[in-house]
């Protein structure tokens, strides 16, 4: 399928991107909020389909982390992620434009959006970027480093995001599995007509692996133009 090539290079891109990209530090707070609560949850639910994040829990962005703004009942969580979601020597790591939907299942919430909302607990906080280095360091020697759990995932389907500059928008909609310490070729992930692409710089030691599916959550089929966009 020729967009599966594009997917690997829509991933270059973005790093190109990242890289002219000058964010050198955070913006008042209020430029990551958004505009009322409702708005949020309706985007934080976007991220899977209805079938999924209509009986999830939904955090929205408060003062001092994320507040759980409505009771879930079958173990997934979806939220609204902030650009503090990359690893530290990323250049949009203050990007206030980056609002990311995203739904994790029970095992994926336990063990790799937990360690989001700790560091969303830091940036509030006002920690710079080298006390949160050197505390993301600091676990991961001790071995409270991320470790996600067998079967983490999450969704990332919606059409109403903003994940970076490079992208402007949505990028694709795709979901995402988390293994520490695996090579991206271990699972042919970024390889020519491979359905799988990787990427094992964010988060590392844990890669995260991404499929691009058809359609968006709410059930429209994503269109290819004749260079792979959409």
């Amino acid at each position: 399928m020729k967009h599966l090539g594009m997917f690997v290079l829509c991933l270059a891109a973005t790093l190109a991107a990242a890289r002219a990209a000058v964010y050198p530090r955070m913006a008042p707070l209020s430029q990551y909020e958004m505009a009322s609560r409702t708005e949020e949850i309706a985007l934080a639910r976007s991220a899977a389909p209805a079938s999924i994040s209509g009986q999830a829990q939904i955090l929205i962005l408060g003062k001092r982390g994320y507040e759980t703004a409505v009771a879930g009942k079958n173990g997934f969580a979806c939220l609204v992620v902030r650009a503090w979601d990359v690893s530290f020597d990323n250049p949009e790591f203050w990007n206030p434009k980056v609002k990311a939907p995203q739904c994790f299942n029970a095992a994926g919430a336990r063990s790799v959006l937990a360690h989001y909302l700790e560091r969303t607990r830091w940036v509030l906080a006002g920690y710079s970027l080298d006390r949160m280095r050197a505390r993301a360091e600091a676990a991961r020697v001790s071995g409270q480093g991320m470790k996600p759990l067998p079967g983490s995932i999450s969704y990332m389907m919606s059409k109403k995001g903003y994940l970076n500059d490079a992208v402007a928008g949505p990028w694709y909609p795709h979901i995402m599995t988390f293994a520490l310490g695996v090579e991206p070729a271990a699972w042919g992930a970024n390889f020519p007509d491979s359905p799988m692409a990787a990427d094992d710089t964010n988060y590392k030691p844990v890669t995260i692996f991404m499929v691009v599916v058809p359609a968006w959550s709410d059930g429209t089929l994503i269109r290819y133009d004749a260079a792979g966009g959409h």
